[in-house]
């Protein structure tokens, strides 16, 4: 399943070595949290990382679980609203004492979470492609920060579709306007292009005639899209209908994994690119075994996305840390985590966690078929995490 540092061990060690902390750790079960939003207009996005941080306990546990010990988890739900992960995030350090948090979905929640996390000394494993610009001990980012997937998705636009002109539509909060801030300065500076208009709509919006009609107006190279959640159903249904098709346009989105495609429907975003670290469609046998697990457990037609993937590595991640470590309290893990010999043999391919904290993983274009699913069109080279690019 999984190879890492310092991962096996002949016999549980008694709790007075391995917690010294005061975490919820026994001889015979460690609990830790689960706290994503499985309400509200990121539910949409958010279930399927729920559902693979659950697989991935399950099947933690019957491989003897962690450090002998068996995973019981506490799920919360953040409800799509950011100053309720803080208060849940809050409960699941100070009133259950939680291992470790599995969470979080947008930069919105991540930020409103990371104080409690720094100021209580609780790690979370955050399963999202992000905009960078943020380390923290506290935190592991199992997905793409913005040179990993921003620069390298444009660099590949440009370069194969020979786009000058981009036009740049996001949702409104942190992660889409920090994330085409980065992006706008790469196309440039980098790139030389211009970026011919840019536009944020409310989360949960519905309404992108406005948008679509300038759009048509500018007649860019590309649509370069950052809407997230339940609002891409109405945004690439509208496109469909203003005649805005792969055929007619080449748009490239960082937010429609396969979770977001079910809803959507796969007819309207035939020919569109989605830049992701891990589709479904991957063909390996390490994927296709994954697959095989997932849809088991949770429905021939459940979909498994780039982020629900991701989030499936951090339970193994800090599993890996923990037992490295050979002990549950947090600055023993960390320092494990920031050892640079933590790797998971992942669905996506064999990743490693840098020591600041982000995976040296690939990035995948994908172009989406009628079936919601995508073809693999192009991967990287491996790329190392760079959170803070000089210049940005």
């Amino acid at each position: 399943m999984f190879a890492a540092a310092g991962s096996a061990f002949a016999e549980t060690p008694p709790t007075s070595k391995v917690n010294t902390t005061h975490l919820a750790v026994t001889d015979k079960e460690v609990i830790v949290g689960q706290l994503h939003s499985s309400t509200g207009t990121m539910a949409i996005s958010e279930t399927g990382s729920i559902e693979a941080e659950r697989l991935a306990i399950e099947q933690i546990n019957a491989a003897g679980g962690v450090l002998g010990r068996k995973i019981k988890i506490i799920e919360e739900d953040g409800a799509s609203d950011w100053p309720t992960f803080a208060e849940k995030a809050k409960k699941l350090l100070e009133e259950n004492h939680v291992a470790a948090i599995f969470g979080c979905w947008t930069s919105a929640s991540r930020k409103a979470v990371l104080p409690v996390l720094e100021r209580d000394n609780g790690l979370l494993y955050y399963p999202t492609f992000y905009e960078g610009l943020e380390q923290s001990k506290n935190v592991v980012y199992t997905g793409q920060e913005a040179t990993q997937q921003v620069f390298a998705g444009l660099d590949w636009v440009a370069k194969t579709k020979h786009a000058k002109t981009f036009y740049l539509i996001g949702s409104d909060y942190i992660w889409p306007r920090t994330t085409m801030k980065l992006a706008r300065k790469y196309i440039e500076t980098v790139l030389h292009g211009k970026v011919v208009g840019e536009e944020y709509a409310a989360l949960g919006s519905t309404a992108f005639g406005s948008t679509i009609n300038k759009i048509r107006l500018k007649k860019p190279d590309v649509i370069y899209a950052a809407v997230v959640g339940g609002s891409n159903v109405s945004w690439f249904k509208q496109l469909k209908a203003a005649g805005i098709t792969g055929k007619t346009n080449t748009l490239l989105t960082l937010s429609v994994t396969e979770d977001e495609a079910k809803g959507i429907g796969g007819e309207n975003l035939l020919g569109f690119y989605s830049a992701m670290k891990y589709f479904q469609s991957l063909d390996t046998p390490r994927n296709k075994e994954f697959v095989k697990q997932f849809k088991a457990k949770f429905g021939a037609d459940a979909p498994i996305g780039d982020v629900t993937q991701a989030a499936y590595e951090g339970p193994w991640l800090w599993k890996a840390a923990v037992e490295k470590a050979g002990s549950f309290d947090t600055d023993k893990v960390v320092k494990a985590e920031e050892s640079g010999k933590i790797t998971f043999d992942a669905p996506e391919g064999m990743v490693y966690l840098e020591p600041n904290h982000h995976l040296r993983t690939r990035l995948r274009v994908g172009e989406w078929r009628a079936d919601g699913q995508a073809d693999i069109v192009y991967t990287s080279d491996y790329i190392m995490p760079n959170p803070f690019p000089k210049g940005y």
